[in-house]
């Protein structure tokens, strides 16, 4: 009996597996796509997408990214809610790869990893209470909405560095939380931070609670892990950067990781160090992060599974 091997499997149902989906099944790759636990990415965490191209009245990220499957399944996209707990690569050109849902083994000729990036929170329950109430982790994403108003960012390295400078040039004020008496940002990020009017930094002191009426943000609780003074910060969104978690653990220690976690590919390409084996969207990009270049790079990951393909024959 011949073995059931497919031509192209996709980790990962944010807008870069979609995206990889859609153009993969257009070159009739035939793809199969594995939705993982949250069909759909973070997108579907984001209440309003305002800055994805093509949607001049904004979306919702659901939304958004039910459109995405639809179109991946119109081109006979086989899409799986079941998540891929295993992964066993061939290291040969040509070889086939072996991933597992559960019991289930499925046999690819190339995969196109896009299991994306998670955010990190701090873990307290008013974070979920109050997500898309005014607590994001994604300033280029969420800032917009607090135009003129005042905001918490929480961290202290060079994401939240980048988010308080970004987030400056929309709101009244931002207030900086940072849990150690210094910076882990870079001296450029510390600089600019430093020299941006309406950032306040508070040293020593860490979100503790979140007050609010509505599930709408109002006040951040915070105490000084110093003087173990309580107090509260009148504001209305509260923006978590204390970094985000790439989504390899099951590919570790098989496909070459950077000094974060994230997917190394080449340069200029979607290729990772083993032939045949693809990453597309945050899985590999900790510098963007945008559903716009997370779906651009998915493109590129299927156009270079077509290829790579292409040439196997």
């Amino acid at each position: 009996m011949e073995e059931n091997i497919l031509d192209c499997v996709i980790v990962g149902s944010g807008p870069s597996g979609f995206t990889a989906a859609i153009y993969a099944a257009r070159a009739d790759l035939k793809p199969e796509l594995y939705t993982g636990l949250e069909p759909g990415g973070q997108l579907t965490t984001t209440t309003e997408v305002d800055n994805f191209p093509g949607y001049p009245a904004g979306i919702t990220g659901p939304e958004m990214m039910m459109d995405l499957q639809k179109q991946a399944e119109r081109f006979d996209t086989k899409v799986h809610y079941e998540m891929i707990t295993k992964a066993e690569f061939s290291k040969e050109e040509g070889g086939i790869h072996k991933l597992y849902a559960g019991n289930k083994e499925i046999l690819a000729k190339s995969v196109i990893i896009s299991t994306g990036a998670t955010a990190k929170y701090l873990g307290l329950d008013d974070e979920k209470k109050y997500n898309g109430g005014g607590v994001s982790a994604c300033a280029t994403c969420d800032g917009f909405f607090y135009r003129g108003k005042d905001v918490v960012v929480v961290g202290a390295g060079d994401t939240a560095a980048e988010e308080a400078t970004y987030l400056s040039k929309l709101v009244n004020k931002v207030t900086m939380l940072v849990r150690k008496g210094e910076f882990r940002a870079s001296k450029a990020m510390i600089h600019r931070v430093e020299n941006t009017p309406n950032i306040e930094v508070k040293f020593h002191h860490e979100l503790i609670g979140i007050e609010g009426e509505n599930n709408l943000v109002e006040r951040a609780v915070v105490i000084n892990n110093q003087t173990q003074e309580k107090s509260t910060v009148d504001v209305h969104g509260i923006f978590i950067a204390i970094g985000h978690k790439p989504n390899t653990d099951i590919f570790a220690g098989q496909i070459d990781l950077d000094e974060n976690g994230y997917i190394a590919t080449e340069k200029g390409s979607t290729r990772t160090n083993l032939p045949g084996v693809f990453a597309a969207g945050d899985v590999q990009d900790h510098i963007y992060r945008q559903a716009i270049t997370a779906a651009g790079s998915g493109c590129m990951a299927a156009m270079d599974a077509e290829k790579y393909l292409a040439e196997l024959h």
